[in-house]
């Protein structure tokens, strides 16, 4: 008696949702109160838990930058953007071109984005390697991302669909100025 080895048909077939399925499912109560999810490139993805040394992070972050800019900007703090008809992900920290709607009319797309922050304790390869290269494709000037375990901002800039084009890296000490604000300067230890 011989045996086959029966391998299992290895291509299957993706649904990438749309942002508007998306919607659709959150508005219908898919998603269970307090579930968070972002959806990149087509895909529904889990977010992690908020850890204390993350939300402290943001908390600062948000609140200095808030101070430093005023009215200059809006700070969108752990809320979602809409990226293209695929991506609506929720960075940590978005700040955008000032309107005097806050956003009400529509989610910021990336012509009113102006700088993400990403802040990761167990999250930095993702943040790294998945929304990193989204944003810079999809033509987001600038990416901050915060390493709360290591102490280190990564400066990204110059986009690109093949990825951001310059990184710098700040460490305590360093002063950092958002492009589209060169006058403004954060110190690093105002932001960690």
């Amino acid at each position: 008696m011989t045996s086959q080895l029966v391998t299992p048909n290895t291509h299957l077939n993706l649904h990438k949702f749309t942002t508007k399925q998306y919607q659709l499912m959150y508005e219908s109560g898919v998603f269970a109160e307090g579930d968070r999810y972002e959806l990149i490139n087509g895909e529904i993805r889990e977010m992690s838990p908020i850890g204390i040394k993350h939300a402290v992070c943001v908390a600062r972050t948000t609140r200095y930058v808030q101070i430093k800019l005023g009215d200059r900007a809006f700070v969108w703090a752990q809320n979602p953007i809409l990226l293209s008809d695929y991506s609506q992900p929720q960075p940590d920290v978005a700040i955008l071109k000032w309107r005097d709607d806050f956003y009400a009319s529509a989610l910021p797309t990336p012509d009113d984005i102006l700088l993400i922050i990403e802040v990761a304790d167990s999250t930095i390869a993702y943040d790294r390697d998945v929304k990193n290269p989204l944003y810079a494709a999809n033509g987001i000037p600038e990416m901050w991302l915060f390493d709360v375990n290591q102490q280190i901002i990564e400066g990204y800039s110059q986009p690109s669909k093949l990825g951001y084009k310059r990184m710098q890296r700040y460490e305590r000490g360093d002063n950092l100025a958002i492009n589209a604000f060169p006058e403004v300067i954060f110190n690093w230890e105002s932001l960690f």
